[in-house]
């Protein structure tokens, strides 16, 4: 059965850090490309980066630039979200899903799987 289980989100304060993990399973991890999204209450999903299936290439959002680092371990199927320097304004449910082809992308629709994801809440 294929899946993608976050983990790793939780309360923290404004300039703080967390890693979130996304564990894989029932496919093979480094045939895709993964993402990560969010959702806000109140906004609409947003695409916030994408890894490629080698780890080779990223891209993100412009709001998490330098903030946020994304990375992957094909070996341990899991692909990982090190979020840095964190506002309130990162708030949200955090998801990783899978891409169906290769390439970098941010645009929902060219994901087909998605974990149940993790919230994050950065206040103080």
């Amino acid at each position: 059965q294929l899946q993608l289980v976050e983990s790793g989100g939780g309360l923290v304060q404004p300039g703080g850090s967390l890693r979130l993990s996304c564990a894989a399973s029932g496919f093979t991890l480094d045939y895709h490309a993964i993402g990560w999204f969010r959702h806000a209450p109140g906004k609409e999903r947003e695409g916030v980066s994408c890894i490629s299936r080698s780890g080779g290439a990223t891209n993100y959002a412009d709001s998490v630039k330098g903030r946020f680092t994304s990375s992957r371990d094909n070996a341990r199927n899991t692909v990982y979200l090190q979020m840095n320097s964190l506002k309130p304004e990162d708030t949200a449910i955090y998801y990783c899903a899978r891409r169906r082809e290769a390439g970098l992308s941010l645009e929902e629709y060219k994901y087909d799987y998605w974990g149940q994801g993790t919230q994050v809440t950065v206040s103080s």
